[in-house]
């Protein structure tokens, strides 16, 4: 872990408004934590009434996701329905939109200098935050599909991990997986840079066709980031840990789950029929691919029960 990359001065700004989303029955407040590359932002939802507790931490997945589950192509709000239910049960959160994205846009490293340990820190240094503040009791993780990986990792100073959607192997295998549709001379040369990168070796000169995935400024994220398998990383973790997958996940699937489960004797396998990655009740494909902007379309209505039951016990 690189934490001597970044030094952190925690603030916290407190809003005193209601909750932007129009719940009257939680109110939000912004955090902000300072790094030395820049702030990156969250929001910490609360009961109205609320006062003790235990607080969930919630990681957005991979790409340019922010701290709702939104980015430039989707709108499903997933992770802000998630902050608002937890809140209607009596449970407090954090969100944040990661370095690079939405508000902490300006946090951003340079592409050839950003690893993926940079984002396990970022969540470390909220879970010090988190425990400085005498109101939370507790701390769960809830890491949504690249986000259950940087918070698997991350999660050995919390209290209880939440596993949505998230990957049973290494991204290296998922990458060569999907590339099986391709035709072979890409196939080839793609799983030829996959091990070098896996190996650790950077490819310099990297074909045209592969270039936007492979380009050299970010082979060193791509480094850092296959060589951890999500198996034995949550073989590690000693506390409660609660695994929730949907039937109907195109990116990630059942298997996954169950690699996780089997990996982890302490935890609890939970699949839900008919919800997708984005965690909505969908009924065919074509529906599932529409949930995805549907910025209204509610949770599966399984996920918070699963999650405020495992977070009560």
């Amino acid at each position: 872990m690189r934490n001597t990359l970044l030094t952190f001065t925690i603030i916290l700004l407190f809003n005193n408004v209601i909750a932007f989303n129009g719940n009257k029955n939680t109110q939000d407040s912004t955090v902000v934590l300072s790094t030395k590359t820049g702030d990156i932002f969250g929001t910490v939802c609360l009961p109205m009434s609320f006062y003790k507790g235990p607080v969930v931490l919630i990681i957005a997945g991979s790409g340019p996701t922010d701290r709702n589950g939104n980015s430039t192509f989707t709108k499903n709000n997933n992770l802000k329905f998630i902050a608002q239910n937890l809140a209607d049960s009596g449970i407090a959160s954090l969100r944040f939109d990661k370095r690079g994205i939405g508000q902490s846009a300006a946090a951003m490293k340079s592409e050839r200098d950003l690893i993926f340990e940079d984002y396990i820190s970022d969540v470390k240094q909220w879970i010090i935050f988190l425990q400085k503040d005498t109101r939370f009791t507790k701390i769960i993780i809830a890491g949504h599909s690249e986000g259950s990986l940087i918070g698997m990792v991350a999660a050995t100073e919390a209290d209880k991990y939440i596993s949505i959607s998230g990957a049973g192997e290494p991204i290296a295998f998922t990458l060569k997986k999907q590339l099986k549709t391709q035709p072979d001379t890409i196939k080839k040369m793609s799983n030829t840079i996959i091990d070098s990168l896996s190996e650790g070796h950077e490819v310099k000169n990297v074909p045209l066709l592969l270039f936007s995935l492979f380009r050299p400024s970010v082979q060193p994220y791509l480094i850092s980031w296959f060589k951890y398998n999500p198996v034995a990383e949550i073989a590690k973790l000693k506390i409660p840990v609660l695994i929730i997958q949907g039937d109907k996940d195109l990116q990630v699937n059942e298997e996954n789950a169950h690699q996780l489960n089997e990996a982890c004797p302490n935890s609890k396998l939970v699949v839900l029929q008919n919800m997708n990655h984005v965690l909505k009740t969908v009924s065919d494909e074509k529906d599932n691919s529409k949930s995805y902007k549907e910025a209204e379309r509610p949770l599966h209505p399984e996920l918070i029960r699963e999650m405020v039951s495992f977070i009560k016990q």
